[in-house]
């Protein structure tokens, strides 16, 4: 290890040690203004609340009264929220069905997909691969029933081979149509933009039966228009009391699924943002605290590429982002997702050893809110709790019940414990940068090695 490697060290472990005896000097009133309710809140927010829809206003308006309650408590004029709107993309579905032997299967549509009313072969490609593609030729008159389909390489091949339609399949083999979660929402972006492929899912247990007994025919029917709704964040700022020129972004999604209540995804998140803003607020930092509240992450991350879009003149003082995903499990691990460079890496590692904190680190690009302010040069730490044995997303089953007061507390304390080393230290301790691999890594992820197909 070089002399440079052991002083960095030893300055990460003396910036942990400077916060921790501030935070401890205000224990008493921080445990007041962050912990009151945590929760409480958790369940208020626990109802479906789809971007875009009356729902997800309901939810921006709950946000938005705590964010004004908060200042309103401490005598703040300046500490109000507003709400920052945005037209999303979606669409309506008034027909669809997937038959198969004369039995029509459990099936939700994907939304700005096109249209289809005809009988095709079926052909099963697995992960959708380039070796599951060889050699198959025209797609034209066949439905490719894959795997999942999340990375936009695999639709620009059923692209290329002309198929006519595709169908994935979610839950397991023995769930019912009810525990499989079948939901539609619209085909994103980086799909839609090489064209639309009617698009299906299945149960898993519908889709084991069709590959066992060898189906070889499916009638897809997809009737539906597109069309656009409005969607919105939920804004708030701290202004910095001596450096107020830097800035730290902030996130969290508070919309959710069609289904399930989304409480671990995401009203967890939302809520410890929620409970950070009430502590900063009594406890003002140095640099410019900036809240968002996303809406229509999961249709997309549409509100932190919103929110990037209608504030491009802000992006060159924010040094630093972080994004709560997801925290609060009573059973599960403590995750970091560490989007940046070495020496950030190395910083997260020693300040959680240093404050005692268990957490798995994984250098990578979270995928969330955060991922479209790294794309901008903006590192970021996504701080989240996981457990996918103990809980589900995207789930009839993200209730509440999963949840534990102490562990949402845990996730809260250490937040506020990093978060003040940014915000409160004489220099931000990690560069505005991002390393060459990491952008390799956002290029892959914002499908940018996509070429268009015409």
């Amino acid at each position: 290890m070089s002399e440079n490697d052991v002083t960095y060290i030893a300055d990460v472990f003396h910036i942990a040690d400077v916060i921790f005896i501030a935070m401890a000097d205000e224990s008493e009133n921080r445990k007041d203004v962050n912990m009151d309710r945590s929760l409480n809140f958790v369940e208020e927010l626990s109802f479906v609340r789809v971007g875009g829809t009356e729902d997800e206003r309901r939810a921006a308006g709950i946000i938005l009264r705590e964010i004004n309650l908060a200042g309103e408590k401490l005598g703040r004029t300046d500490a109000t929220g507003e709400l920052m709107s945005f037209t999303i993309p979606y669409g309506v579905a008034s027909k669809w069905a997937v038959k198969a032997q004369d039995k029509e299967l459990y099936s939700r549509p994907y939304l700005r997909s096109g249209t289809i009313d005809t009988e095709l072969k079926l052909l099963y490609l697995e992960q959708g691969s380039e070796i599951d593609f060889a050699n198959v030729g025209d797609l034209g008159d066949t439905a490719v029933l894959l795997n999942e389909l999340r990375e936009a390489e695999v639709y620009k091949r059923l692209i290329e081979h002309k198929a006519a339609a595709f169908l994935i399949f979610k839950g397991k083999y023995y769930n019912t149509d009810y525990e499989a979660s079948l939901y539609s929402q619209p085909l994103r972006e980086q799909f839609t933009k090489n064209g639309a492929i009617p698009g299906f899912t299945i149960t898993a247990a519908d889709a084991n039966r069709l590959i066992k007994k060898d189906v070889k025919t499916v009638h897809l029917t997809l009737k539906q228009e597109n069309t656009e709704e409005t969607s919105q964040n939920v804004l708030a700022t701290i202004k910095g009391t001596d450096l107020p020129e830097e800035s730290i972004v902030l996130t969290a999604h508070y919309d959710s699924v069609p289904l399930g209540t989304g409480s671990w995804d995401n009203a967890t998140g939302a809520t410890v943002l929620l409970a950070i803003y009430r502590h900063f607020i009594a406890n003002p930092p140095r640099r410019t605290m900036r809240f968002i509240w996303c809406g229509s992450e999961e249709l997309g991350l549409l509100g932190s590429k919103a929110y990037i879009a209608q504030h491009e003149g802000l992006l060159e003082s924010i040094k630093f982002a972080f994004n709560f995903d997801m925290c609060g499990t009573a059973l599960g691990n403590n995750d970091i997702f560490i989007t940046g460079n070495k020496e950030l890496a190395t910083y997260v590692e020693q300040f959680c050893r240093a404050a005692g904190y268990s957490a798995r680190t994984m250098n990578h690009v979270q995928s969330s809110d955060s991922a479209p302010f790294c794309d901008r040069g903006i590192p970021a730490l996504g701080l989240s709790r996981g457990t996918m044995s103990a809980a589900e997303i995207h789930s009839v089953r993200d209730v509440t019940a999963t949840l534990s007061e102490s562990a949402l507390q845990k996730n809260l304390e250490f937040a506020v414990k990093i978060i003040g080393a940014f915000v409160n230290a004489a220099l931000i301790p990690i560069k505005r940068e991002i390393s060459d691999e990491t952008k390799k890594e956002l290029d892959k992820y914002f499908s940018r090695e996509i070429k268009k197909v015409v």
